[in-house]
């Protein structure tokens, strides 16, 4: 079975030879998916989905083990183009986030590396130029290249959050409800739910003066999956990506909110340094404004956040199988001190670190204000 062999190619399972052909799916090996899972920052349900499933066939390669091209339209993806990407990274090539995909800005960065070093240019990572990769030490000192080139974009953009683009992404929709939880004699579901904070954020945000995309519209609707989503803030050219999603548990005492960004734990930490700062922001703005518990922030590699190129972040604002915080979420009053909350994080992002605010301390009724007043400059200035 080929799950058992990668897992034992990663010590998660004592390596038995060649498995048999009738090998099971036993407890073992769903505690070895287990562990890969929580280490992955994956969902942890022991099942090999199809996001698992894609993990595993990533985490089979390392650097040096096959040639590694640019190819259209699947391009390869695996652990070894992550480290290929990080070890590109640390010699100062800008080639994005390491999101382990081979695309265009990546053979493009190989090819640049591969020209300075006088191989040939051709944006294919062969045995010459891993020699070559392995004979350099890093260029960049005094942090991660990434996080030096993230924060300098974000301090060279002003703290002013007019004009700045920031996609809203209501979870789920498109025939997919979410999490759905009878009460009495109504039936409340995970995607209308996210839409309605969504919207409440759009105003808001739009009110500040930013240009605001949402994902998709009120179900039912076109279903778009985590990587079309990402794709669509890509396209947009948006500053920030906010996803928000409702939570469920078999237990019903789970409740409290969380706030995901990208990241994987490991021997090297890898992860989006911006979209955890904003992760930490809206998680704290939030807690404080609502109250809910604080389930704090984790690193998670799901599609949306990996594959998008700005700080982006998934918000669980409640769990719906909680009565308490089921209470809280059919609430209008409470979904407003929701999009409060995000709102202020979002601001307070773009403030140098010099000039943070307190948390629960930003009045968003003044950053309207302040937006209407630029927006009437910039006319004043335009006739």
């Amino acid at each position: 079975m080929e799950i058992r062999t990668i897992l034992a190619s990663l010590s998660l399972l004592p390596d038995e030879g060649a498995p048999a052909p009738d090998a099971v799916f036993d407890g073992p090996v769903e505690r070895a998916v287990r562990a890969f899972q929580q280490a992955r920052g994956l969902s942890v349900s022991g099942d090999v989905n199809e996001e698992t499933w894609r993990a595993l066939d990533a985490a089979r390669w390392s650097l040096g083990s096959r040639v590694l091209a640019h190819v259209e339209p699947e391009p390869v993806f695996g652990d070894d183009v992550g480290a290929l990407q990080e070890r590109l990274l640390e010699l100062g090539y800008d080639l994005g986030r390491a999101d382990g995909i081979f695309g265009r800005r990546t053979a493009a960065a190989l090819a640049r590396f591969q020209r300075e070093v006088g191989v040939v240019p051709d944006g294919v990572c062969g045995p010459k130029t891993i020699a070559a990769l392995h004979r350099l030490g890093r260029k960049v000192v005094g942090g991660r290249p990434t996080l030096l080139r993230e924060a300098e974009r974000f301090r060279s953009s002003g703290p002013a959050l007019l004009g700045k683009c920031v996609v809203v992404d209501p979870g789920h929709g498109g025939g997919d409800p979410g999490i759905r939880v009878p009460d009495g004699h109504l039936r409340w579901n995970e995607a209308d739910l996210a839409y309605d904070i969504a919207s409440r954020l759009e105003g808001r945000l739009a009110a500040a003066g930013m240009r605001v995309h949402l994902t998709r519209g009120p179900s039912p609707g076109a279903r778009l999956s985590e990587a079309e989503r990402a794709s669509l803030a890509n396209e947009l050219g948006a500053d920030l990506l906010i996803s928000i999603h409702l939570a469920g548990h078999p237990n019903p005492a789970a409740s409290g909110v969380a706030t995901y960004h990208y990241g994987q734990y490991g021997d090297d930490m890898v992860t989006s340094t911006l979209g955890e700062r904003l992760a930490s922001l809206v998680q704290r703005e939030i807690v404080v404004r609502t109250g809910m518990r604080d389930c704090r922030i984790h690193a998670k590699t799901w599609d949306l956040l990996r594959l998008t190129r700005m700080p982006a972040v998934r918000v669980e604002a409640g769990y719906l199988s909680s009565v308490e915080d089921r209470q809280c979420l059919i609430d209008p009053e409470f979904r407003d001190r929701v999009g409060d909350a995000i709102v202020a994080a979002v601001k307070r992002m773009y403030l140098p670190l010099e000039a943070d605010v307190p948390t629960g301390s930003i009045d968003v009724n003044s950053l309207r204000t302040a937006a209407a007043v630029a927006r009437a400059d910039a006319v004043d200035a335009a006739v």
